[in-house]
C-alpha cells in the first residue's frame, strides 16, 4: 500500500504476486465453464442435467468433462484466493502502519453494492455477495496461524455436507407436499420450464420478478446451508496457504509437481464414482440432489487443489511466456473480466438481447465458453498496456480509497 499525497493508495504494478494474478485468471476462465449453463438454461438444470435439454451423445460428454473438471472447482479456487486477497490486503495497511479493519470493511461495502446491482439487475448466480458477507466476520481471523485456520476452515466446509447428508437421510419423514416441492424445484414441469423461458425470453424489466427471486434465494436460504460455510472455510485454508507461501509459487518444483499428481489421483475417482452413480439411479431426487452431490463437493477439492499446484508449476517453469502473462492480466481484471462474462452472455441469451435462452445445447455452450476466453485473454493484456487497473477495479479502488485512482499510464 502506498501514500499518494498523504493517503493511502492501491499497490502498483510491481508489487503485485504474479503467481497469484495468474492463478485468478485460471479460475475466471474456468468458471465461466458452468456459468454459462445457468446464464442460457433454465435454473433446474445446473443441478440436474436431466432437467432440460438434450442428454445424449457430445452434450452428454460435455456435461461430464464440465462436471468433472468444472463444477466447483474453480469457485472453490476463487474463495481461496478472497480469502488470501483479505490477508494481504490488511498486511500491507498494517506494514504501513495504518489500522486496516475500516478500509476493509468500506472495500466490502462497496462489494457488496457491486454484487447486489450485478445480482439484481443483471444475473441471480453472483458470487460477490457471498464473498463480500463472508469477509465481513473472517478478517477477524486472519492473525491465526496457518495450523488454526485451516482447522476452522475443514469444520466449516463439513457442515453442508453434513446438512445435505441429514437432509437425504431424513427423506422419508418429509411431508409429502414438502416432498413435491424439492421434487418440483430438480424436475421442474413442462409448465414451469416454459414460463421460465418465456420470461428470460422476454425484456429486461420483465425479467426482473424472477431475477430478484432466484437472487434472494441464492443470498439468504442458499447461503445460510451451503455457499456461506463453503466459501467461508475456503477463504481460511486460502489465508493459510498464503501464510506457508504455496500461493506465490515459492516452493520447489517438487512439491507442486507431487501436490498436482496427489490432488487428480484422489480427486478424480470420486468424483467419477459420484457420476457414474448417479446416472445409475437416473438422477433420483432424493439421492442425487443430497447423497449423490457428495462425490463432487468433496472431489472438487482435491481437484482444485490439483490445479493449483499445476498453475503454481507451470508459474515456476514458464514465468515469461505468453500465456503466463496473458493468464496473469486476466488475474488483475478478474472483477472487470467476470462482469464481463455476464454483460455477454446475458446479451446473447436475455431477451433484451439476442433472445437463445433454451435454445443453446451444451456443445454450443462450450464453444462460447472458448470464444470468450480467447477475447479475454486477447483483451486483458492489451488493456493494461493502458490503464493500471481493469474499469471495475478502478471503481472499487476508487471508492474504497475515497479518492480517484490515476487510471492512464503516465508516458
Amino acid at each position: 500500500m502506498n501514500k499518494v499525497g498523504g493517503q493511502k493508495s492501491p499497490v502498483n504494478a510491481q508489487q503485485r504476486i504474479v503467481s497469484l494474478d495468474m492463478l485468478r485468471g485460471v479460475a475466471v476462465l474456468g468458471i465461466l465453464i458452468m456459468n454459462i449453463q445457468s446464464y442460457s438454461m433454465i435454473s433446474a438444470a445446473y443441478i440436474n442435467p436431466t432437467a432440460f435439454g438434450d442428454l445424449m451423445g457430445w452434450n452428454k460428454w460435455v456435461w461430464i468433462l464440465s462436471h468433472l473438471f468444472a463444477d466447483q472447482k474453480f469457485m472453490t479456487i476463487f474463495s481461496l484466493l478472497f480469502g488470501a486477497g483479505v490477508l494481504i490486503f490488511t498486511e500491507r495497511l498494517e506494514s504501513k502502519g495504518y489500522s486496516p479493519l475500516g478500509i476493509h470493511y468500506r472495500r466490502i461495502f462497496w462489494l457488496i453494492l457491486i454484487g447486489m446491482s450485478h445480482a439484481y439487475l443483471l444475473w441471480y448466480g453472483d458470487i460477490l455477495v457471498p464473498y463480500a458477507m463472508c469477509a465481513l466476520i473472517l478478517v477477524l481471523l486472519r492473525k491465526l496461524s496457518a495450523k488454526a485456520l485451516v482447522a476452522i476452515g475443514s469444520l466449516m466446509i463439513l457442515i453442508p455436507s453434513l446438512l445435505y447428508l441429514m437432509f437425504g437421510l431424513s427423506w422419508a419423514f418429509i411431508p409429502p407436499e414438502g416432498q413435491q416441492g424439492i421434487e418440483m424445484s430438480w424436475l421442474p414441469s413442462a409448465q414451469l420450464i416454459n414460463k421460465e423461458l418465456m420470461t428470460y425470453r422476454s425484456g429486461w424489466f420483465e425479467q426482473m420478478p424472477l431475477r430478484i427471486k432466484e437472487a434472494v434465494s441464492f443470498q439468504t436460504f442458499i447461503f445460510l446451508i451451503y455457499t456461506g460455510w463453503r466459501v467461508a472455510g475456503m477463504m481460511l485454508i486460502g489465508m493459510a496457504l498464503y501464510k506457508w507461501d504455496i500461493l506465490s509459487a515459492k516452493k520447489s518444483n517438487s512439491f507442486y509437481l507431487i501436490n498436482s499428481f496427489v490432488g487428480f489421483i484422489i480427486g478424480l475417482p470420486i468424483i467419477i464414482l459420484g457420476i457414474t452413480e448417479n446416472f445409475a439411479l437416473d438422477w433420483r431426487v432424493n439421492y442425487s440432489m443430497f447423497l449423490g452431490w457428495q462425490f463432487n463437493y468433496w472431489g472438487s477439492i482435491f481437484l482444485a487443489w490439483a490445479y493449483i499446484s499445476l498453475t503454481m508449476l507451470i508459474y515456476r517453469l514458464a514465468t515469461d511466456s505468453r500465456l503466463v502473462k496473458a493468464l496473469a492480466a486476466v488475474g488483475r481484471m478478474a472483477l472487470s473480466n467476470y462482469l464481463m462474462q455476464t454483460i455477454i452472455c446475458t446479451f446473447i441469451f436475455y431477451g433484451h438481447g439476442l433472445g437463445w435462452y433454451g435454445s443453446v445445447e451444451r456443445t454450443g455452450q462450450i464453444l462460447l465458453v472458448l470464444c470468450i476466453w480467447i477475447l479475454q485473454l486477447i483483451l486483458s493484456p492489451i488493456w493494461l498496456t493502458r490503464f493500471r487497473f481493469g474499469p471495475a477495479e478502478w471503481l472499487w479502488r476508487s471508492l474504497t480509497y475515497w479518492k480517484r485512482q490515476p487510471m492512464l499510464f503516465r508516458k
